[in-house]
């Protein structure tokens, strides 16, 4: 996995399913992916509640393990913003997730 810092409590072998997770979310909802600062990623989504919900989930539990991350998921109306923060120590971990995003989105 791109990026996984040494704090990361997630199992090795959970991490590439965690990735799919997020290739899965991306696939499904990413429209736009927008590096505000070193420290910041803001991604747009598409979808309903279910995708918010869905979203929530997985970054609860990212959250979980890498708790260094700062979520912030709020509905726009017709999607979601999601911003994603880390400390100046962990952007070399936002930097594999841009990367990720890159894939996807446009």
């Amino acid at each position: 996995m791109i990026g996984v810092p040494r704090t990361c409590t997630l199992p090795v072998a959970e991490q590439p399913l965690r990735v799919a997770e997020f290739d899965d979310l991306f696939a499904a909802a990413l429209h736009r992916a927008e590096r505000r600062e070193p420290t910041w990623l803001r991604l747009r989504l598409s979808g309903d509640d279910d995708v918010g919900a869905a979203t929530r989930d997985l970054l609860t539990r990212e959250s979980r393990c890498c708790s260094f991350f700062d979520f912030d998921l709020q509905g726009t109306g017709d999607g979601w913003d999601l911003d994603i923060r880390v400390p100046p120590s962990q952007t070399v971990v936002l930097d594999g997730l841009a990367a990720r995003t890159s894939r996807f989105g446009s």
